[in-house]
């Protein structure tokens, strides 16, 4: 996406983006997180609030497959740029193996930090599809989660490894 730089109309820009595979233009505050216009503007409410502050990992999203977290990232840094969200990882009614992989390793407890941890681990796994255990929780050391103690969560993308293998 080489389009033009995003023009202002008042105090807000318009700003083309291409999220989930689909060019988007929307109207944003100067000072709005990529992760407000995702779940405000652009209603992908997968991607969640959580510490606002880039510590927690629930905000992350991939820009051009690499992981960020969408809290700290303003939304013209975005522009030109692949952002996908959780809603983007499935296809149709059929999960990403990661997604799979974490149902089945019972590796989702209260689900908030879930998305952010999926994103995490499909970049790990398209990057490296047989990841080491400590390669895995390098990836997800950014993520944090309160409920699984991690173990299930580490499981699942080995799962998800060996099913993308």
């Amino acid at each position: 996406m080489s389009e033009a730089p995003a023009s202002v109309i008042g105090s807000k820009e318009v700003l083309r983006l291409c999220v989930n595979g689909q060019g988007r233009e929307v109207l944003v505050k100067p000072y709005s997180t990529l992760l407000e216009v995702l779940r405000e503007d652009l209603r992908l409410t997968g991607t969640k609030h959580g510490c606002e502050t880039g510590e927690c990992g629930a905000c992350t999203v991939l820009i051009d497959g690499v992981p960020k977290l969408s809290c700290v990232v303003l939304p013209a840094q975005a522009e030109g740029t692949e952002v996908t969200t959780i809603e983007g990882v499935a296809d149709g009614s059929t999960l990403h193996p990661v997604q799979q992989a974490f149902m089945d390793r019972g590796a989702v407890q209260c689900g908030y930090c879930t998305p952010g941890m999926v994103l995490a681990a499909k970049a790990l796994l398209d990057a490296n599809p047989a990841p080491s255990t400590g390669e895995i929780k390098e990836a997800l050391a950014g993520n944090l989660c309160r409920c699984t103690g991690y173990g299930s969560i580490v499981e699942a993308v080995q799962e998800a490894g060996r099913a993308l293998a």
